[in-house]
């Protein structure tokens, strides 16, 4: 079976694949500072009772990848790893100014969409998560930039943090956009906030890829990461929700790497 490990900056998704199937799954929280071992014992008891054949990892967190790195010495000796970084072969050209700025998560990302998604045309994925990444790949799989925005968790806490009359509220869809109270009001502001902005940038990437594959088929745009159940459902411009895209894609550069 397969391990796969997605370390972002505020959680760690951990996934067991049954050859193409994702037998089960975790979300824990991320911290740097946890050591090898530690790491170790969280993991461990997780993944008790399936035999691990091998591992794929991506990672936002370079002191996190540094223990996961011991941690696969220590603890998985013989099994095989493909920790996507550079000199991995990912199938994926990356058509931007620098590619070694690009998040390891948002090229499996980028991988994912175009194997389950692309064969009809570009795809737009939508990352919620500590941030907000708008990821754009073409036709062919080819990673073509993004948009990155402030996530939705770090606005509502950097809202609290500095307007000394509002607070963290429970983030879920309000009965209406005019907010009878503070707390609804904050609701409305980010659950609606956050999906016009969205759709307002699939909008307009949209109308550049037209102008870039006039003869291509319609954009698929996919919503992923931790936070996407907060705007499914109202934003309009989002057409699936893959939850464990990134897993998916961590199986298929896996495959590639063998």
């Amino acid at each position: 079976m397969l391990l796969t490990i997605d370390v972002g900056n505020t959680n760690t998704v951990l996934g067991i694949f049954d050859g193409e199937d994702l037998a089960r799954s975790w979300r824990v929280k991320t911290d740097p500072r946890d050591t090898a071992d530690e790491l170790w014992i969280r993991y461990s008891s997780l993944i008790d009772g399936f035999p691990v054949t091998g591992i794929s990892i991506c990672s936002t967190v370079p002191a996190s990848l540094r223990e996961i790195r011991a941690m696969i010495a220590r603890y998985f000796v013989g099994t095989p790893a493909t920790i996507v970084e550079p000199g991995v072969k990912t199938g994926v050209p990356l058509l931007v100014d620098n590619p070694k700025e690009i998040g390891a998560d948002r090229i499996v990302n980028t991988l994912a969409a175009h194997a389950l998604y692309g064969s009809d045309g570009p795809c737009i994925v939508v990352d919620f998560g500590t941030s907000t990444n708008l990821d754009v790949v073409s036709p062919k799989g080819e990673f073509l930039g993004g948009a990155l925005a402030p996530g939705i968790e770090i606005s509502v806490e950097a809202l609290a943090a500095r307007a000394a009359q509002l607070r963290k509220v429970e983030l879920v869809q309000p009965k209406s956009v005019i907010g009878k109270n503070t707390v609804e009001a904050l609701q409305s502001g980010t659950i609606f906030g956050f999906a016009g902005q969205v759709d307002g940038l699939i909008t307009r990437i949209t109308a550049e890829l037209d102008e870039l594959y006039p003869d291509s088929g319609d954009v698929s745009v996919i919503a992923t990461g931790g936070l996407a159940p907060l705007v499914m459902g109202v934003a309009e411009m989002i057409d699936y929700h893959e939850p464990d895209l990134t897993l998916i894609g961590l199986r298929l550069v896996h495959e590639r790497n063998k």
